[in-house]
C-alpha cells in the first residue's frame, strides 16, 4: 500500500513542471479576411513560442472593439488608428492600446453598372461606410477623384456637410460597412472596405474603379489592452506579426489588394 501511494505521489508531482509550462491562451478578435487569415498563419508558431492563440472571427466593427474594452477578449486585430481615435470619442472608458503596424488595405471603389469614372452620371447615387473614420476615408478618396471638393483636404474625419462643390450631384449614402457589397447593384458607385471587398470575392487590384495609393495612414493594427499590452504573448504575436514570414505571406496571398506596414 506504502509502495502504490509512493508512487502516486510521485507521479503527482511530476506533473507540476507540466502545469507551470501550460501555454498561455490569448485570444484575438478579427475579421474573417485577411486579419483572421493571418492570425491563422501565425498560430502554428505562436503554439511552439507557448501561447495557445484563439481567433475570434466577427463580421462588423463594433464588438470586437466592445469586447476588448470590457475585457471579455485579450485583443483585437481589424482597426486602423483614424477608427481607434473616433470609437475612443464614444467610449470614455476606453482601454484599447495600438501594439503593432500590420498591414494596409487599400480602400476601393466599385461598381456593377459602370467600367470607369467618367461614366458615372448626373445624380449618381454613392454609397459609402457610415462610421466617421471610414466615411471620411472615402469622402477623401472621391475628392482625389475630382468628383467633389472638401472644406479641408486633410480633414480625415471630413462629413458630408464638409462638402463645399459636387459638380455631378452625387447622392450620398451611408450605409453599415458591411453591407457595401450587397447594395453594389442598388447603387452606382460603393465605396468598400478592403476586408469586406475580399470576402465579397472582388479583386481590388483589378475590380476597382479607383483605390488608395501606399500613403495611406490607415494601417491595420493589432491592439491590446492597457494591462496585458507588455505581457510575453501579446509580444510574441506582435513580433510574429512583423515578421518576414508574415510579409511574404500577405505580399504573395494578396498580391496587392493587402500591403505590408512593416
Amino acid at each position: 500500500m506504502r509502495f502504490k501511494f509512493a508512487l502516486l505521489l510521485a507521479s503527482s508531482l511530476s506533473l507540476v513542471p507540466l502545469a507551470a509550462h501550460a501555454a498561455d491562451k490569448l485570444t484575438i478578435a478579427a475579421t474573417p479576411v485577411p486579419h483572421a487569415e493571418i492570425l491563422e498563419f501565425v498560430k502554428p508558431q505562436l503554439a511552439q513560442q507557448g501561447v495557445d492563440l484563439q481567433v475570434k472571427v466577427f463580421t462588423d466593427y463594433v464588438q470586437p472593439a466592445v469586447q476588448v474594452n470590457e475585457k471579455r477578449l485579450d485583443g483585437n486585430f481589424f482597426l486602423h488608428q483614424p477608427y481607434l481615435d473616433e470609437f475612443k470619442k464614444g467610449h470614455k472608458n476606453d482601454i484599447e492600446v495600438p501594439v503593432a503596424k500590420v498591414h494596409v488595405e487599400p480602400f476601393g471603389a466599385y461598381s456593377a453598372k459602370h467600367k470607369k469614372v467618367a461614366d458615372l452620371p448626373d445624380g449618381a447615387t454613392v454609397a459609402i461606410p457610415n462610421d466617421p473614420s471610414n466615411s471620411g476615408r472615402a469622402l477623401l478618396l472621391l475628392e482625389r477623384q475630382g468628383l467633389l471638393k472638401l472644406k479641408d483636404t486633410k480633414n480625415i474625419s471630413a462629413t458630408r456637410k464638409d462638402i463645399v462643390s459636387n459638380p455631378k450631384n452625387l447622392k450620398i449614402r451611408e450605409l453599415e460597412a458591411a453591407t457595401l457589397p450587397r447594395v453594389l447593384n442598388q447603387v452606382d458607385l460603393a465605396l468598400i472596405n478592403t476586408n469586406y471587398a475580399l470576402e465579397a470575392k472582388l479583386n481590388p487590384v483589378k475590380d476597382s474603379l479607383f483605390i488608395e495609393d501606399g500613403n495611406s495612414p490607415y494601417a491595420n493594427l493589432l491592439v491590446a489592452r492597457e494591462d496585458n499590452k507588455d505581457s510575453p504573448a501579446i509580444k510574441k504575436l506582435a513580433t510574429a506579426l512583423n515578421s518576414p514570414e508574415v510579409k511574404k505571406f500577405i505580399e504573395e496571398k494578396y498580391k496587392g489588394a493587402v500591403v505590408p506596414a512593416f
